[in-house]
C-alpha cells in the first residue's frame, strides 16, 4: 500500500513538472542569463570598460542622494554642482538608493539592472501563453526576448534608468491586455521615472489600449497622462533645475531644435526632417532592429507603433549612438517590438511554434554575432575601447588607490567610473576644486563647453597633463603605463 502511495505521490510529482517544464525552463533561463551577464559587466567594470559617462554620473546621483542631496552630481564641463533633474528628468534613480546603502557598489547598481531586465521574460511568457494556446511556443518567446541581443546589450551597458523601462513597460503590455488598470498604473508610473520621454510610448499605449480594447475612456486618461508627465517633464522640470530649455536639444539642431521646432519645420520645409527621418543609418538601424525578431511584429502593427515616438526621436536626431541598438534609446522601442512579435505569431495559427522558434534560432545566432563585445554594427561604443594589457591595469587601480574617498578629483572618464561615489568628480580637461587629477594619457575622451556628451581630443589631454606638469601648484606623485596622478600642492 505504502509503495503503492509512494509510487502515486512521484508520478504526482514528475507530472507537475511536466506541465510546468516551459515556465521552469523559462524561470532558469533568466536566472542563468542574469548571472552570465552579471559576469560580464563584473569585468566590464574591473577592466577599465565603464566610464563616468554613464555609470559614474549615476552613480554619483545615486551616492549623493544617500548623503541628503537627491540626485545631485557635478556639471560635466562648467564643474558646477546640479541636479540631475536639468539634465534627465529620471527620478527613478532615487529607488536605487537604499540598494546602494546596503552594498555601496558601482556593481551593486549594474548587477540591479542586469537582474530588473531579465524578468521581462515573464510577461513575454504570459503574453504568449495567453494568445497562443501554447506553453512551448511562449516559451521559446520568452527565451527569444533573453537572446534578442540588443536587449542584452542595454542590460550590460551599466547603466542607465531608461534601461529599467524595458521589462516595466512589458509589464504594462500584460496588464493592460488582461485589464488590470491599477498594477499598470504602477508599472506605468516607474517606467516614466525613468526619462522625460518615457511619457510618450505610455501615452500611445493608451492610444493603443482605446482602439484595440474598446475602452476609450480608460485609454483616454493614459494617454494624457502619459503626455502630460512628458510636457512638463520636459518644459517646466528640465528648465526648473537648469535655468534653460534641455541641453539635449542640440541633438535636433538640423530639424528645428526642439519639439515646437521639428513641429515648424514639418510645414516649412518637411523635405528636410524626411531627408533625416531616412538616412542610410536610419533605415539600417530599424533593420537591426527588426531582423532579430524576423519583423513578425508587423503583423501586429498597432502595438508595433507604440514604439514610434522614441524611434522618431531616435532618427530625428544628429547624433548617431541614437540610432545604433546597442545604446540605452531602444529602451522605448524594442519591448512594443517584442510584443507585437507574440501578437504577429498569435496570428499564424498553425505555425506558432515553429516562427516562435525561428525567433530564437535568430535571436540567438545574432546575440552571439553581434553580443556587447562585438563590433558587428559599428565601432567601440562612445567613450570605450579594447582590452587594456595587465600592466595598465594594475597602474589604473593603483593610481585610484592614491585618491582619498571624500577628494575632489578631475579623472579621465574610464578611470572616473571608479572615482564618483563623492560630492565633486570633474572630467578631463576641468579643474575647479580638485585637489587631485588621475589621467590616463591613452584615453582620448573629453568633455567640452555645451556639449553633454564626450568628443574625442586626444590632444586637449596632452595639453592638460603638459600643463599640469608646468604648473608649480600641482605636484606629480605617480607615473606608470601612461598614467599620470597629479595632487594640488598645498594638499
Amino acid at each position: 500500500m505504502r509503495a503503492a502511495q509512494s509510487d502515486g505521490s512521484a508520478t504526482s510529482a514528475v507530472d507537475a513538472v511536466r506541465e510546468r517544464a516551459w515556465a521552469i525552463t523559462v524561470w532558469g533561463a533568466m536566472a542563468v542569463w542574469a548571472l552570465v551577464l552579471s559576469v560580464v559587466v563584473r569585468g566590464a567594470y574591473s577592466e577599465f570598460r565603464l566610464g563616468r559617462f554613464d555609470l559614474g554620473n549615476m552613480v554619483q546621483a545615486v551616492w549623493s542622494t544617500t548623503q541628503g542631496r537627491p540626485l545631485e552630481m557635478t556639471h560635466w564641463s562648467t564643474g558646477e554642482q546640479i541636479s540631475r533633474l536639468g539634465v534627465h528628468v529620471d527620478p527613478f534613480l532615487v529607488l536605487l538608493a537604499p540598494l546602494w546603502a546596503v552594498w555601496p557598489s558601482p556593481l551593486a547598481l549594474a548587477f540591479a539592472q542586469v537582474a530588473a531586465v531579465s524578468l521581462g521574460a515573464l510577461p513575454v511568457f504570459w503574453l504568449g501563453k495567453r494568445h497562443l494556446g501554447s506553453e512551448r511556443a511562449a516559451g521559446l518567446l520568452a527565451l527569444g526576448y533573453l537572446a534578442y541581443p540588443w536587449v542584452a546589450v542595454s542590460a550590460v551597458a551599466a547603466i542607465h534608468p531608461v534601461t529599467f523601462a524595458i521589462p516595466l513597460f512589458l509589464f504594462c503590455i500584460w496588464f493592460l491586455d488582461t485589464d488590470r488598470l491599477l498594477p499598470f498604473a504602477a508599472c506605468a508610473a516607474v517606467a516614466m521615472t525613468t526619462g522625460e520621454l518615457m511619457g510618450l510610448p505610455v501615452a500611445a499605449l493608451g492610444i493603443w489600449y482605446a482602439l484595440s480594447r474598446g475602452r476609450r475612456g480608460a485609454g483616454a486618461v493614459i494617454a494624457l497622462s502619459g503626455a502630460a508627465w512628458s510636457v512638463v517633464a520636459v518644459h517646466f522640470v528640465v528648465r526648473h533645475f537648469s535655468g534653460e530649455s534641455s541641453t539635449y536639444y542640440g541633438f535636433y539642431d538640423e530639424v528645428g531644435g526642439s519639439p515646437q521646432g521639428v513641429v515648424r519645420m514639418l510645414f516649412t520645409d518637411p523635405i528636410t526632417v524626411l531627408r533625416e527621418l531616412f538616412q542610410s543609418h536610419d533605415v539600417v538601424y530599424v533593420v537591426w532592429l527588426g531582423l532579430p525578431l524576423l519583423f513578425l511584429f508587423a503583423l501586429s502593427p498597432a502595438l508595433a507603433l507604440v514604439g514610434l515616438p522614441q524611434l522618431l526621436a531616435n532618427a530625428l536626431s544628429d547624433f548617431r549612438s541614437m540610432t545604433d541598438p546597442r545604446y540605452h534609446s531602444i529602451a522605448a522601442v524594442a519591448p512594443f517590438l517584442i510584443a507585437a512579435t507574440v501578437f504577429g505569431v498569435a496570428r499564424l495559427r498553425s505555425s506558432q511554434s515553429r516562427a516562435a522558434g525561428a525567433v530564437l534560432v535568430v535571436s540567438a545566432i545574432l546575440a552571439l554575432a553581434v553580443g556587447p563585445w562585438a563590433r558587428a554594427v559599428g565601432e567601440v561604443p562612445l567613450g570605450g575601447r579594447a582590452n587594456l594589457s595587465a600592466a595598465k591595469l594594475d597602474a589604473l587601480r593603483d593610481a585610484i588607490a592614491l585618491v582619498p574617498a571624500d577628494a575632489p578629483v578631475t579623472a579621465s572618464n574610464l578611470v572616473g567610473a571608479h572615482l564618483s561615489s563623492r560630492e565633486r568628480v570633474y572630467s578631463v580637461p576641468v579643474l575647479a576644486e580638485a585637489t587631485w587629477v588621475v589621467v590616463d594619457t591613452d584615453e582620448p575622451w573629453v568633455t567640452t563647453p555645451g556639449s553633454p556628451i564626450l568628443t574625442n581630443h586626444p590632444e586637449v589631454v596632452s595639453a592638460f597633463v603638459e600643463r599640469l606638469g608646468r604648473d608649480g601648484d600641482w605636484r606629480e606623485v605617480f607615473e606608470r603605463e601612461g598614467v599620470v596622478v597629479f595632487r594640488r600642492a598645498e594638499t
